[in-house]
């Protein structure tokens, strides 16, 4: 694999991670539940409401994609796990949220007085939809933290590999003035 294409493939991982953790969070402030007819006006929930583990999830798994980023080694392997679990738990969450017993518990809990009949409702299918979509991108991340991670770079290692580089002695005005730019002493001696 080209240098290049190793140094891209982390902040590309990250972009999709968290495209997926923002797609929950949209689908999470969103209205789940259309045309419901009752005996008046009756309040319809967001995904957060029939699912209140969602909006949590996204933010973790967004606190999650700046730590892989952070970390490297094993613990960047243990914070994709814990990626891949956090998107594993939005899908579940989003699947227990469309079930037609719990939208009407819903809104009979919090249309006490105009859901005295029969509920009628729909639900919109497109924000589920595209939660799940998100949350099998940070499921996806997770694993690929964990599959991939090995071998990216952490945020540190340009000064861990600075460090690492022999120095040079300086001889002459420029190379005193190339070795300031490359971050050497030119004065420390060996």
């Amino acid at each position: 694999m080209s240098p290049a294409r190793s140094s891209r493939e982390p902040w590309l991982w990250a972009a999709l991670t968290a495209i997926g953790c923002l797609l929950v969070l949209l689908a999470a402030g969103r209205t789940w539940v259309e045309a419901v007819r009752g005996s008046g006006e009756l309040t319809v929930p967001t995904g957060g409401d029939l699912s209140p583990v969602l909006t949590p999830l996204a933010l973790a798994g967004l606190a999650g994609v700046v730590a892989v980023l952070a970390t490297k080694g094993i613990g960047r392997r243990v914070v994709g796990v814990l990626l891949a679990l956090c998107g594993l738990g939005a899908a579940a969450a989003m699947w227990g949220a469309t079930g037609r017993a719990g939208i009407e518990t819903w809104l009979r809990e919090h249309n006490v007085l105009g859901a005295a009949g029969p509920l009628e409702w729909d639900l919109t299918v497109a924000w589920p939809v595209l939660g799940g979509l998100g949350a099998l991108l940070i499921l996806a991340g997770g694993v690929l933290a964990v599959v991939r991670g090995g071998r990216w770079t952490g945020m540190s290692d340009r000064y861990d590999r600075a460090a690492a580089r022999p120095r040079v002695q300086a001889d002459g005005d420029r190379a005193l003035w190339d070795a300031l730019d490359r971050g050497d002493d030119p004065t420390e001696s060996r």
